[in-house]
């Protein structure tokens, strides 16, 4: 082992380069942002989607599409899962409260009650919202909905 050979264990050492320094520190001058244009300047924030001066991907691309400010969004709920519900608590009366109460539906959302799968008990729901094929299942088991 001789002096040249010595150097600190290994991750024992943390200091970072400190750039601006002067041109002895290796990291003076232009403190490493390169020469002229706006990278170099202090103040200098990239602009989100900013492609160097070429015509950004958002502004590339066409518009298109619809979307309507009126449009209404309804949590569906098969009557498989009503009958699921009837069957784990035993009740017949399935309100909007039942369905929050059981996790099916948090209390923002509209229910709408669709035709899947099948109803073997009789039970009186309210929703928002039913289908045909959920409406005649329900009725046909002599069930009565309840539009909310």
């Amino acid at each position: 082992m001789k002096l040249h050979n010595l150097k600190p264990s290994t991750g024992s050492v943390h200091k970072e380069k400190r750039i601006g320094r002067g041109e002895g520190s290796g990291r003076g001058g232009t403190s490493t942002r390169g020469h002229k244009g706006a990278q170099s300047r202090s103040g200098y924030s990239r602009k989100l989607g900013f492609e160097g001066g070429q015509m950004p991907l958002q502004r590339r691309l066409p518009k298109f599409g619809f979307t309507n400010i009126n449009r209404v969004e309804f949590k569906a709920i098969n009557v498989s899962a009503l009958q699921a519900l009837h069957e784990k608590t035993g009740v017949s009366e399935i309100g909007f409260e039942t369905l929050i109460e059981s996790g099916l539906v948090s209390k923002n959302d509209r229910v709408k009650i669709l035709g899947n799968g099948i109803l073997t008990a009789k039970i009186n729901v309210t929703a928002h919202a039913f289908s045909k094929s959920a409406v005649a299942a329900i009725e046909a088991q002599q069930g009565s909905i309840s539009v909310i």
